[in-house]
């Protein structure tokens, strides 16, 4: 794969608790190099980013309910919609965990509902993508999740936020592909250091990559 077909899939991330301001900058410029497809920050660096990020081809994605999901769901509408408000264009949400794992997906569903009206009412272009944390589902909860977050009007399903068990794998890749119709992205987020990597994950059906090492990867091809 060729260097700037690659960079198409990277959202540059950075989420540690203790990044500083600088890092979002060093981040944003990293990106617009790169020409990578978005910014992955928490929401507190969003107007720095979109500020740094304005007139490139580069979007500032964000995180709401980060990172167990469990916040109610006003929290994150409220969040998601003050996001947009300060120049986010992805909304990287995180669904209940918990209550996927009760089995009561018409509560995930609503969750997701409602997020993603708040989105679309402010920015209708506006992305959501939905974190189902792989590493703490069953092959049959991901498979819900998935088609839950479909119906719900996502237009992503991510693996993993990167602070809990597992990370991205081929197996959830595939298995999450198959789960939703060809209209929804599937990211893989969580672990992912190597061009090769991401490569592997791209082919078993990743349309978005979230790593915190996009320049090394990049580094990594001719």
């Amino acid at each position: 794969m060729e260097r700037q077909n690659l960079a198409g899939y990277i959202d540059h991330t950075i989420l540690k608790p203790e990044a500083t301001g600088e890092d979002i900058v060093r981040l944003c410029r990293e990106a617009a190099e790169f020409g990578f497809a978005a910014v992955c920050i928490n929401p507190l660096f969003v107007p720095l980013a979109a500020g740094w990020l304005a007139g490139t081809k580069v979007k500032v994605c964000t995180v709401i309910g980060f990172p167990l999901g469990a916040n109610a769901t006003g929290t994150k509408v409220y969040e998601a919609g003050l996001a947009l408000a300060q120049g986010a264009r992805e909304i990287d949400m995180v669904a209940r965990i918990g209550t996927i794992k009760e089995g009561n997906y018409e509560a995930v569903g609503r969750d997701i509902e409602e997020v993603v009206a708040a989105v679309r009412g402010i920015d209708p272009a506006a992305a959501v993508k939905v974190i189902i944390e792989t590493g703490l589902l069953t092959d049959e909860e991901k498979v819900w999740a998935c088609r839950t977050a479909e119906a719900a009007g996502a237009r992503f399903v991510k693996t993993s936020t990167g602070f809990s068990a597992g990370g991205a794998s081929v197996s959830d890749i595939i298995l999450m592909r198959k789960s939703v119709s060809p209209a929804i992205g599937v990211k893989a987020s969580g672990g992912i250091r190597t061009a090769a990597q991401a490569i592997e994950l791209i082919r078993a059906g990743a349309t978005r990559i979230g790593t915190s090492s996009g320049v090394t990867i990049m580094n990594e091809l001719p």
